[in-house]
């Protein structure tokens, strides 16, 4: 009898965590899971060093912030284009040419000094200066799982997948910051040039992703029109109740509903459309597009004032930190929130994805808000690590209502445009 119930406490334990599902996804599934984690480990460990090498070499602060601004909307251009061309051009090759700026890019943060060479190579090789996912991969990655994942588990695909992202973002930072330090007592060993070592280690994870990325087989790629017009009409029952709750209000009800069109009726043949590497987005998918996108930009807009590199700039500055302190603060963070991924997959069950977007939203900006006001260290941590408790819940619950709200030819795109805003 009571190994019944811990069976039955483990198997349901497994299933609100979402493990049987990562578990028995396809090789794809768990390959782009990997490539999210290595990707996210380099840009940890770039993240903790950027503001702290580029003041090694003599940069001030204020060409410090314009290097930050230059980066951030460089690569939102880069993503864009890349975001838009990914599906015509081939998800793998696109992710693969990523890795390879990843690479590019490393490697001229380890042998060179000069400012706008800089700038350039943290553009072309899509390096994070605020420690979150940017560049197109993300964007790619979710499209395809999507298309890899049986609806009913979507959201809990997407939770590991972002887990995995901020475990790898957690290990990259605090890998970086015991290393620096390390170095930094070795005879000789300035900290320029120990900030250069890390970078050397970022073009070797671009390697590391770009042999990933080789290793995905052609189920990856986009699927042809006519399966995903077959595939794809309407959101199905499914579907719907997986982004609402039985208990959400007529309002949200209806906002969901509208987005299932009537039956489809048989179409007369239509002629073959030349192949294009520019998607195409339906009037269905523009309304909600435009709306998230006002919605994630006011987000964003707050969130990218206070970036992790300058969060990590004000510990170091303030309160006189050693790399290796703040390193492990920022990892313990990171952990924090890629855990609370699965409480957020395991709540949207529960309430419904809309739900649990929106209320994990308020408790984290108020935490965010109170970091600078206490003068002690100690206290500035805990309203970080709060911070971090809420701050990423609803990244899984927003991808698969995205997947379930578009079509699948739509995905990437919009998905890509919804990350870069």
């Amino acid at each position: 009898m009571a190994g019944n119930s811990l069976r039955n406490g483990g198997t349901w334990l497994m299933n609100e965590l979402g493990l049987n599902s990562i578990l028995g996804s396809p090789r794809d599934t768990k390959l782009l899971c990997l490539q999210r984690f290595v990707r996210l480990f380099a840009y940890g460990v770039s993240t903790l060093i950027l503001a702290l090498y580029l003041a090694s070499i003599g940069v001030s602060d204020p060409r410090i912030g314009l290097f930050m601004t230059l980066t951030i909307w460089g690569d939102v251009v880069i993503s864009l284009v890349l975001t838009l061309f990914a599906d015509g051009l081939g998800r793998r090759r696109t992710l693969m040419l990523g890795a390879a700026l990843m690479t590019a890019s490393g490697v001229v943060f380890t042998l060179s000094g000069n400012y706008w060479v800089l700038v350039a190579a943290s553009i072309l090789g899509v390096i994070s200066p605020n420690g979150n996912e940017i560049g197109p991969f993300k964007a790619i990655e979710e499209s395809t799982l999507s298309q890899l994942s049986p609806k009913a588990i979507r959201t809990d695909i997407f939770a590991w997948h972002t887990l995995l992202g901020n475990a790898g973002t957690a290990c990259g930072i605090l890998v970086c910051g015991w290393l620096v330090e390390w170095l930094k007592t070795r005879d000789g060993w300035t900290p320029t040039r120990a900030y250069r070592i890390m970078f050397g280690l970022y073009a070797f994870l671009g390697l590391v992703k770009l042999g990933l990325s080789m290793m995905l087989s052609e189920k990856c790629e986009p699927e042809t029109e006519n399966q995903e017009y077959q595939q794809v009409t309407e959101l199905t029952d499914v579907e719907i109740e997986s982004l609402l709750s039985s208990d959400e209000d007529e309002n949200e009800t209806e906002n969901v509903q509208s987005l299932r069109k009537p039956e489809p009726k048989p179409l007369p043949p239509t002629p073959t459309k030349k192949h294009s590497i520019l998607p195409s987005i339906s009037p269905t998918s523009r309304g909600i597009l435009t709306s998230l996108c006002i919605l994630f930009a006011f987000d964003s807009l707050a969130s990218g004032i206070a970036s992790a590199t300058w969060i990590t700039y004000f510990f170091t500055t303030k309160f006189s930190l050693p790399a290796s302190t703040v390193g492990t603060l920022f990892s313990t963070t990171s952990i924090i929130a890629a855990l609370s991924n699965l409480v957020a997959s395991s709540i949207s069950k529960r309430i419904g994805l809309l739900k649990t977007m929106v209320f994990t939203h308020l408790p984290s900006a108020i935490f965010l808000a109170l970091i600078p006001v206490p003068g002690n260290a100690f206290v500035a941590m805990t309203f970080l690590a709060l911070r971090a408790c809420t701050q990423n819940m609803d990244q899984a619950p927003r991808q698969a209502f995205l997947a379930a709200a578009v079509l699948p030819g739509e995905r990437t795109a919009v998905m890509g445009v919804v990350n870069i805003v």
